[in-house]
């Protein structure tokens, strides 16, 4: 596989789990301000990811699907994490947490494919940089 293609899936994966993780997580928060800012990181979430798709129909494939067990263990992990805590802090500490092996996954990428496309890994710049703009937006709610 193409180093272009397996950056593409990378962020695709990162982008879907993010994108997962906030759909069942702002169900769970009742502070308006912190549902507008996780709303917020969704679409932000979704137009990257709309920029991975259009680049991926250019070079005539698609992503790899996420697995049923991946989702399920993602899901079932969030359950479990706000059974006894959903305070904004405890949240955030989850979203934090996230961000942060989202960037270290994202720099290995760009560190380990210097000869990727230049468009490439611009998306995948701009991935990381959302995701340390979320873990400064986020730290405001610890």
């Amino acid at each position: 596989m193409s180093s272009n293609l397996e950056i593409l899936n990378e962020i695709h994966k990162g982008l879907v789990m993010g994108m997962e993780s906030l759909s069942v997580i702002t169900s769970k928060v009742g502070d308006q301000n912190f549902k507008d800012d996780l709303n917020y990181q969704y679409e932000r979430y979704e137009n990257i990811l709309n920029r991975v798709n259009k680049k991926y129909q250019e070079l005539g494939n698609q992503a790899d699907d996420t697995s049923p067990m991946q989702k399920a263990m993602g899901w079932t992990q969030i359950q479990f994490n706000t059974i006894a805590d959903k305070s904004n802090s405890h949240i955030a500490e989850m979203l934090i947490q996230g961000n942060t092996m989202g960037i270290i996954k994202g720099v290995k990428e760009l560190n380990q494919n210097p000869k990727a496309d230049k468009d490439i890994k611009q998306i995948l710049t701009d991935f990381v940089e959302l995701q340390q703009n979320n873990i400064e937006k986020l730290k405001t709610y610890l």
